[in-house]
Formats: C-alpha cells, structure tokens, sequence
C-alpha cells in the first residue's frame, strides 16, 4: 500500500458564463493537456486510472462515462465515473493510490451550464418525489429557507452575507480564469433585487462553464518524476438526511463530520491554527459563513462578524476563497470542488500571481454539492 499521496498536476480552462465556440469534450481535453504537462506525464503511459465527476442528468446523456475516455488520453484505460461533486472524485482516486492498486491517477470534473436551459427542473428531481416535488418550489427556494434558519440561529445580519459577496467578486479581480470578478461593495449587494428572500441576486452565484483535471501519484511515483508535489494529509466526506423534513437546517452537519475526519487523518487539532487559508463552497453567501463554523474555523455565528472585520480578506489572519469562490469564479457544478482544490494547490506552490498569501504552508478544500443535498467533502493538504 501506498504510504503518501501527492497531487503532482493540475489544469484547467477559462471559466466563462457561456461557450458556445466549445463542446465539453474539449473543454476536458483542453484541462486535461494542462494538467499533464503541469504533472510531466503522458497519459497512455504513465496514468493508470481515470476518474471522471458527472451527473447523467446535467450531461443529457445516460452512462456519461463511456463519452469521456477520448479526451482523456484514456481509451481502453481503467475508468471511474462519480456521480459527485470533484472533491469526491478526487479521494476517489486518492483511495485507488492508497490500496498500492494505481501509481498515478487523473481526476476530471467539468461544467457546461450554458447547455442546460432549465437547471431548476433537474434539481428539482432531487426532492422527495411525494411530499417535496409536488409542490413545485423551486430549488432556490429551499436555500431562502436554511439561509433563513442560518440567520435566526447564528445571529449573522444580511450584511455581512453581503461582505462575504463582496470580498470574493473582488478577490477574482485578480484572477484571469474567474468569470464573474467585480468591484462591488456590500451596499450593492443589499440594493440587489431579491430573488428568494432573504436571498438577493448578487447572493446567489452565477453559472459558468470550464473543465478541471488533478493529477495523483504515490510518494514513490511523485518523487520519480520530481514533480512540485503538494501533499494529501487528510480528507473526509459526509452526506446528512436526503429529506428537508429531517436534517439540520442551522448548520453544516455534512461539513463539521466531513471535516473531523480529514481532521483526524492529518493530525490537525486546531484548524483555525494550523491552517493557513481556505477555499470552501460558497454556492450562496450565507454558506461561506455556515460552512466555516462548521469546519471549526470560527466558533458558531462568529463567522458572518470575521468577516465583516476583514480577516477573511487575502490580506487578513485567515484568507479564505483567494480564487474568488464560485460567487467570483463562477458555479461549476460538479467541477466547484476541483476548482478550489487547483487554487490551494497554486497558492501552496506559490503561482497565484497578484492574489498570492505569503508563507502559507497547509491549505483547505471544501465543497458541497449543493440544493437540495446534504453532501460535502473535505481535503486538507500540505507541501510537506
């Protein structure tokens, strides 16, 4: 069995509200090519597992994976579909590595948004198919309430949910692949038009469209290739009730267990510690804040108050979504987590350009899948 894991590759695309010059095939293709040459490998002869993050329903297509070996460079290669967000196929392939089963393994996630003219209808075949669908609400609708229940239980104002919006539009100012960076203040936000109260416009990120793929590689493969190795100290995954009717509403439970379990792989005691800065999923703006008390990074309702004091800024005690988050970078579907996960690898190697932390040593990853789900991952890593 594998000892160590590192993350040896990365690449990704421009990430754009709509692309109609492009199929995802080539989206994928064109990540895919980055990640290699980022990584130094040759895909039909040194990878030897692939696994890809797709929904068949978001794809239009039935057993997506038999569409996505072409582009990989993984024909007749073992490959891996997850029907999950990127971070869940990341530890995927971080657990094929571990078994001592595969050396090096690619991990690829994409979103082609702009095809789906409904999203709403696809999510909505994710409630309860008795007691939820008949009502025909959409799924936004269902964030409105928890961000509601947030709200009520944590003590955390409209206002700083609007910091957080504002700091990370900003934040992908600086970088050239987000598709959605802007200089906004929080009064903008507020003066946004709602949309599912006490959700605003500019609260709810935006679609967009681009493709992610992370290379994988033993501890004895990484140091062969003498690749810039960024290492896997923990992960942990969790999925909290699939009904609205009987799950927490207040806070991230799928985060807090997932967390305690990368947590605990890596020997990390106090996060807000011995963590230097963190991407996690901001699908709204309220949930930014939910998940970082979650991830025990503030204490429970001290996160929206954080922020708003400006620790959270690149230049503040913990930086956290330096890429812009999916309210700066644009919502990628499945592809949200890689994202994050390519943005903490570049800033722990030191290439994040204007938007770069100093001496940041150990970074985090967190995603969510989003409405109506309870399901998030968590991935610590470190350059030693």
């Amino acid at each position: 069995m594998a000892d160590r894991v590192a993350i040896i590759g990365v690449g990704h695309t421009q990430f754009r509200a709509t692309s109609p010059g492009v199929s995802y095939k080539e989206l994928m293709f064109e990540a895919a090519t980055r990640a290699y040459a980022d990584a130094g490998v040759d895909p039909r002869r040194d990878i030897d597992s692939f696994v890809c993050c797709s929904e068949d329903f978001n794809e239009g297509t039935g057993i997506f994976d038999e569409y996505v070996p072409d582009q990989l460079g993984a024909a007749l290669r073992p490959v891996h579909t997850i029907a999950g967000d990127g971070l869940q196929g990341l530890i995927a392939a971080y657990m094929q590595i571990l078994t001592g089963a595969f050396e090096v393994v690619a991990v690829e996630a994409h979103s082609k948004a702009s095809n789906i003219l409904t999203p709403h209808h696809v999510l909505a075949l994710a409630l309860d198919p008795a007691f939820v669908r008949p009502l025909g609400a959409n799924p936004g609708f269902v964030a409105g309430l928890e961000m509601s229940r947030y709200l009520a239980e944590s003590g955390t104002t409209r206002e700083q949910c609007a910091e957080v919006v504002a700091k990370n539009r900003t934040n992908a100012l600086f970088n050239e692949a987000a598709a959605y960076g802007a200089d906004l203040e929080a009064e903008d936000v507020l003066a946004a038009e709602p949309t599912f109260s006490p959700l605003g416009r500019l609260d709810m990120s935006a679609p967009a469209d681009g493709a992610v793929v992370v290379v994988l590689a033993s501890e004895a493969r990484a140091e062969a290739l003498a690749a810039d190795a960024v290492w896997i100290l923990g992960a942990g995954w969790c999925t909290d009730s699939p009904a609205l009717d009987s799950r927490q509403w207040g806070t991230a439970a799928y985060a807090r267990l997932a967390a305690q379990q990368a947590y605990r792989l890596a020997g990390i005691a106090s996060p807000s510690r011995e963590i230097d800065f963190a991407e996690v999923d901001d699908t709204f703006s309220y949930k930014e804040l939910q998940h970082l008390e979650a991830l025990g990074i503030f204490r429970a309702g001290e996160a929206g108050l954080a922020t708003a004091e400006g620790l959270t800024l690149l230049d503040g005690e913990f930086p956290v979504n330096p890429s812009g988050g999916s309210l700066g970078v644009g919502y990628l579907g499945e592809a949200n987590g890689l994202q994050k996960m390519v943005e903490v690898v570049r800033q722990l190697r030191g290439e994040a350009g204007q938007r770069q932390i100093p001496d940041v040593e150990v970074g985090l990853a967190q995603s969510w899948r989003g409405v109506p789900t309870a399901t998030g991952a968590v991935v610590v890593v470190g350059r030693e």
